[in-house]
């Protein structure tokens, strides 16, 4: 599972995958200052054990726990069950603990942590291994399942928003914040990349859970991706229980390109649905397959995605190794894909996996006829000054235009409270589909458009660059003293001074740097004499704006 963002000089690539954070090997360590931040002693803590043969036996944990995974040095192909109990009480039954295949945030090859294993209020637990094991720690997250009850009413959670009428419409979609609440937030902003397929996913949960434990069960699942494994957030885009309820998970927005940290090597190409529970011999409830059949068919039908067929997608290379492929190989997949078809690990379970075929015309036969919008920016940086142009095309998948309809270009902002989208200009398309828009922009931004009406469509954001606004005064010419703004402002600036040859041409005679305060600088220039000369002002990119460059000012030295 995977993210990263950049600021400037950044490839559109780079910008649109996220922030990078924090390491794979997150916890271990840290489990006091972790516990703190999240407001119960001890709800994240780890358990050295070592070597382990078939059994380990019944261990006894410090603490109680709710939710337990397994970290091992080698071999990486061993399967680790483990299964646990509460004081006095009968054991669970064994979940696998060693599935790999998802990608960090931060990369790091060298650390085996399982999924980990919902198993409810526990005190002791036991590994079995299909081979010897070396260096096993064990983590364990402590949820307190009572009071998250409390504080999330499952019985009537908000809805996530906004509602788009893509596909056979948008299914019910549980609000991030019915599991979440103020104290799980991600360490990041969420990094957006394009959604050209779906990753189906188990959790690897044990599935005999109430209906009110699911936001216990997704908090810990978050506290685990967050805090053990050093992801920027919980790691999959959506999770589905048994019960058909569909949770948003992943901050950053159901309606967007949100990168995941869910299928190693593809997460900037794809969305990751995880059905809570283990699938390895049994399949999901009837509802949870409905639900995961209308999610799919309405996010990739948002997305202007195909349901059926294969797509080529790039294996990142900084994730490679979750993968059977080489580093930035080209890789068919199917559009609506297991884990298992891009990463070396059994999700999501041999009985869900060999289900997809049969879900797959499901999901097509649910689609209808889907729109498809595109969106391009200028192909170098706009100015503060000037309206940037950006220009799109709505259609329908096969490529035929759709006249006439509304479009609305869109601004996307993103923190670590949520996201929101500001129209910024709205538009028509042509007959061929076409549409054009200025939009105002004072620094860098991300900008979508959205066809909101049936059959609603996203594009993909696009990152437009903006120089700030310049200007250039000359107070005075004996001596030649300059003043001016930028906006954006910047800390620094530089001045140019060029002599005006008799044929016209600049020729530099010096550079000057200022600091620029609170956006405006001042400077005292030297020149040679009387005469014709030239000066312009250029200001370095930084996090907000492109470089920029004022107009030439002549100045006439009597």
């Amino acid at each position: 599972m995977s993210d990263s963002r950049e600021q400037p000089g950044l490839t559109r690539r780079r910008l649109l995958g996220g922030i990078a954070g924090a390491g794979a090997a997150g916890l271990l360590g840290r489990s006091a200052g972790v516990a703190a931040a999240l407001g119960a002693q001890p709800s994240v803590f780890s358990h050295w054990v070592g070597a382990v043969g078939e059994r380990s036996g019944e261990l006894a944990v410090p603490h109680p726990f709710t939710l337990a995974g397994v970290q091992w040095d080698a071999p990486r192909s061993a399967v680790i069950e483990l299964r646990a109990r509460a004081r006095g009480g009968p054991w669970s039954r064994w979940g696998v603990g060693s599935t790999l295949g998802h990608g960090p945030d931060t990369p790091t090859s060298d650390v085996l942590i399982g999924e980990a294993v919902w198993t409810g209020s526990a005190d002791y637990v036991e590994l079995r291994s299909s081979r010897p094991l070396q260096g096993v720690r064990l983590h364990f997250v402590n949820i307190d399942v009572a009071s998250a009850m409390n504080a999330n009413d499952a019985s009537s959670p908000p809805l996530a928003q906004p509602v788009l009428e893509a596909g056979p419409g948008q299914p019910p979609i549980i609000a991030r914040s019915a599991w979440a609440g103020r104290r799980s937030r991600p360490a990041v902003v969420p990094g957006y990349g394009e959604v050209m397929m779906a990753f189906v996913h188990h959790t690897d949960s044990l599935n005999d859970y109430s209906s009110a434990e699911v936001p216990s069960i997704i908090q810990g699942i978050y506290v685990y991706h967050r805090y053990v494994r050093g992801w920027h957030d919980i790691g999959y885009n959506f999770v589905i229980d048994l019960f058909g309820r569909i949770w948003e998970a992943r901050l950053g927005g159901i309606d967007q390109a949100v990168v995941g940290a869910q299928a190693g090597g593809y997460n900037l190409e794809s969305t990751g649905v995880a059905i809570i529970g283990t699938f390895s011999d049994v399949l999901p409830s009837a509802t949870a397959l409905t639900s995961l059949t209308s999610l799919l068919a309405w996010k990739l039908s948002l997305h202007g995605v195909p349901t059926l067929g294969h797509v080529t997608v790039v294996v990142d290379p900084k994730d490679y190794f979750y993968t059977p492929f080489r580093p930035g190989q080209h890789v068919s997949l199917p559009r609506v894909a297991g884990h298992r078809d891009g990463c070396t690990t059994d999700c999501p379970g041999n009985d869900l996996y060999y289900h997809l075929p049969v879900l797959r015309p499901r999901i097509a036969a649910l689609v209808g006829t889907p729109a498809r919008i595109t969106l391009l920016g200028p192909s170098k940086p706009g100015s503060a000054s000037v309206p940037v142009e950006v220009s799109g095309r709505l259609t329908d998948l096969d490529g035929s235009p759709i006249a006439g309809a509304p479009i609305e270009v869109q601004q996307f902002s993103a923190t670590l409270e949520g996201t929101t989208e500001t129209t910024v200009a709205d538009a028509t398309s042509g007959p061929d589909g076409s549409f054009s828009a200025a939009v105002a922009l004072t620094q860098y931004a991300l900008l979508r458009a959205l066809h909101g009406l049936a059959p609603a469509a996203v594009s993909t954001l696009v990152a437009v660059e903006v120089a700030p606004a310049i200007t250039v005064v000359v107070d005075s010419t004996a001596p030649l003293t300059i003043s001016g703004t930028v906006d954006p402002p910047t800390k620094k600036a530089t001045l140019a001074l060029f002599a005006v040859e008799q044929d016209g041409q600049w020729k530099l005679l010096h550079r000057e740097h200022v600091t620029v305060k609170h956006g405006a600088f001042a400077a005292t220039l030297v020149t040679s004499g009387p005469g014709a000369y030239g000066l312009t002002v250029d200001t370095p990119a930084d996090a907000v704006s492109a470089a920029g460059m004022s107009a030439p000012v002549p100045i006439t030295v009597p």
